[in-house]
């Protein structure tokens, strides 16, 4: 339901100028959507939505489009320069980091979505990364330790 509504709310916004939830709510209850204004907040915070002025001078909600540039070669090359090592033990990847940047690395594992990591969580320099099963965490662990060998 979640998916679908989100999903939803990008083809609104995309063939709409949405000024304000209230326009957004109201379009989706036309699609058989019935939900609340903390409902969309929250949709709108994790769908990253901004709001930019129209040719009109109002202001609407755009997705923000991911545009490839340098600044991606400098935050992966500071993940590999943050990880001091990586070990698995069963279902866990445990991955050591320089201290204070185990949030920061735990951060950007979970923004890259890998479907075998069921969830991370850092201390200041540890972080625990929870897999599917050994065979999963064995996948992760190769897969960070190369994107650290590529720098």
């Amino acid at each position: 339901m979640k998916s679908s509504r989100q999903n939803a709310i990008i083809e609104i916004i995309e063939s709409n100028d949405i000024e304000t939830q209230e326009e957004l709510i109201g379009l989706l209850a036309e699609r058989g959507f019935n939900v609340t204004q903390a409902t969309i907040s929250r949709d709108i915070r994790e769908l990253k939505l901004i709001k930019v002025t129209g040719e009109l001078g109002k202001y609407k909600y755009i997705v923000p489009q991911a545009t490839p540039d340098d600044g991606q070669q400098v935050y992966v090359a500071a993940f590999a320069a943050s990880v001091k090592s990586v070990e698995t033990a069963m279902n866990l990847v445990i991955i050591k980091t320089y201290p204070g940047l185990a949030n920061a690395v735990a951060a950007n594992i979970d923004a890259q979505g890998t479907p075998e990591i069921v969830g991370c969580v850092a201390g200041d320099d540890t972080i625990f990364a929870a897999t599917k099963d050994p065979a999963s965490a064995l996948h992760v662990a190769d897969m960070i330790r190369s994107s650290i060998r590529a720098f």
